[in-house]
């Protein structure tokens, strides 16, 4: 599987935009809260890997 970076660009109450860093691109990504780590916020750095969101840094 294929390892992804994103920044959670903003949350907007049960939902989160992330943003890929790890390529070139624009796209937002709206993701369910409840699928991410519990203590993410504005500009936190995610790795998804092996269907799992995991926070960095």
């Amino acid at each position: 599987m294929e390892t992804m970076y994103y920044v959670v660009e903003n949350i907007d109450g049960d939902y989160a935009n992330l943003r890929r860093t790890d390529i070139e691109s624009n796209d937002l990504k709206l993701i369910a809260r409840a699928l991410l780590p519990e203590n993410i916020s504005v500009g936190s750095k995610l790795k998804y890997e092996m269907l799992q969101y995991e926070l960095i840094e």
